[in-house]
């Protein structure tokens, strides 16, 4: 056993990413040396130039980010992703992590280790920043674009369960998101969740606040926002398009006069740590809730960086057992 407590190691697939696998495996070999955890690259033993001391697990084929999901999976058997996933389900590996193909690495962790006994329909749970709070967990940020009452009200579960660990939350609250606070407001999906998560019981261990509005998900109006798979991803690639847009403006201003760069020497030390908590980086991935094993899903474009943080995403994930939280958590018979 190793000082971070996992015997098995993290699989990190180091094909598919838009920069490389030189970026995956830098940050793999980082991770491994950070965090005292054990790591295993998986993809073509060509393309990984300097493992370093890690291992290498020969896989002979790449899920592009041009493959349909599902398709891809099915066809190649020997796509980095998929031995991933193999290695979890078969008990050689204690967590996946990936930057590639999304679909493809959602439906990889599907197909090879299944759902948790219950769970109707996996989630995807980003973490999104909360300048001077803990973030907000969003889920389903792009898993199931159509989706029941039922099944919200597993996510619901399923995040407060995820908060419990990530964030550290005894009693970790839940809005539904939706066009407004009252219970009357929304369509019959959101009406149908407010009602089954309204009632007595409904989650272990959160508490229910009511609906939540698109403004409230960077505040910390609750710690978890539940909502259907296609307004999630479209909450999600929104509010990413409108910190990119506010943040190059703002490097605009400060470098467009001699004056303006003067003030930003006095500003920049302020904004640097605001800076690292909206960058994607610093959270390493979303987490893909209900599958029967640790998935971290993490940005096409990911650094080294967002892969050492990915790694240790999933190894906090692994020790503090989130499958059997959420096995826990959950209400068996989602719809």
């Amino acid at each position: 056993m190793t000082s971070s407590g996992l015997e098995l190691p993290i699989a990190v697939d180091v094909m598919g990413a838009d920069k490389g696998p030189s970026e995956i495996v830098a940050g793999a070999r980082e991770a491994a040396e950070r965090f005292g955890v054990p790591v295993v690259l998986v993809g073509q033993p060509e393309a990984v130039d300097d493992p370093g001391d890690l291992e290498v697990w020969a896989a002979g084929e790449v899920i592009d980010m041009a493959d349909d999901a599902m398709q891809g999976v099915r066809r190649k058997k020997d796509a980095s992703m998929v031995r991933c996933a193999e290695a979890v389900r078969d008990g050689r590996a204690s967590a996946m992590v990936s930057a590639g193909n999304t679909g493809a690495a959602m439906a990889s962790a599907l197909l090879r280790m299944g759902r948790i006994t219950g769970v109707a329909r996996p989630a995807i749970a980003t973490m999104l920043p909360v300048p001077g709070s803990s973030p907000t967990v969003l889920l389903d940020s792009g898993a199931n674009a159509e989706c029941t009452a039922p099944w919200l009200l597993q996510f619901a579960q399923m995040g407060a369960a995820y908060a419990v660990l990530r964030l550290g939350k005894d009693e970790p609250t839940v809005g539904l998101l939706s066009i407004g606070e009252e219970k009357s407001k929304g369509n019959e999906l959101v009406k149908g969740a407010h009602a089954l998560l309204a009632e007595a019981g409904a989650l272990s261990c959160g508490r229910f606040v009511g609906n939540v509005e698109g403004r409230d998900v960077l505040t910390d109006a609750a710690d978890v926002v539940v909502t259907d798979g296609f307004t999630g991803n479209v909450v999600l690639k929104t509010l990413e398009g409108s910190v990119r847009v506010v943040v190059d403006a703002l490097l605009r201003a400060m470098t467009s006069t001699e004056e303006a760069k003067g003030a930003a020497k006095v500003l920049l030390p302020a904004l640097l740590p605001l800076q690292a908590e909206l960058d994607p980086d610093t959270y390493g991935g979303a987490v893909l809730l209900g599958v029967d094993g640790i998935c971290i899903i993490s940005h096409g474009s990911s650094s080294a960086r967002a892969i050492v943080n990915a790694v240790g995403l999933a190894a906090e994930m692994v020790a503090g057992d989130l499958v059997g939280s959420i096995r826990k958590a959950v209400t068996v018979g989602g719809g």
